[in-house]
């Protein structure tokens, strides 16, 4: 099967600032039940996804494009570019920014402890 992915737009996704763009890659159906997202995430500037926790599941961001600063589980604050891995063990939380005058773009993996 082939398709494009289907797009959707949330607004303060996770309690963060402004609009979040998903292109959903697979449908969490089409996970079979190993995860709830596979996606490429767009973050115009000012906007972010606020801190949570990942109970049970885990979530690493691969960075495409732009730049931003990742808020890891202690709160530490790193920028984050092309190439980085911002990896969240299962129970741990995070959160992302864009504080930049481009757009950050990065893939996301939500998959099962």
């Amino acid at each position: 099967m082939v398709r494009k992915p289907t797009l959707e737009v949330r607004e303060n996704m996770r309690g963060g600032n402004g609009k979040v763009t998903l292109e959903h890659i697979v449908t969490k159906e089409e996970m079979n039940g190993h995860g709830r997202l596979y996606a490429r995430i767009r973050l115009k500037p000012g906007c972010s996804i606020g801190f949570h926790e990942h109970i049970g599941d885990t979530e690493p961001y691969f960075i495409l494009e732009g730049h931003g600063i990742f808020v890891d589980n202690d709160g530490s604050r790193n920028e984050v570019g092309p190439g980085d891995v911002c990896y969240i063990e299962v129970g741990q939380g995070h959160a992302i920014e864009n504080n930049s005058q481009e757009d950050l773009v990065f893939m996301a993996l939500i998959y099962n402890e």
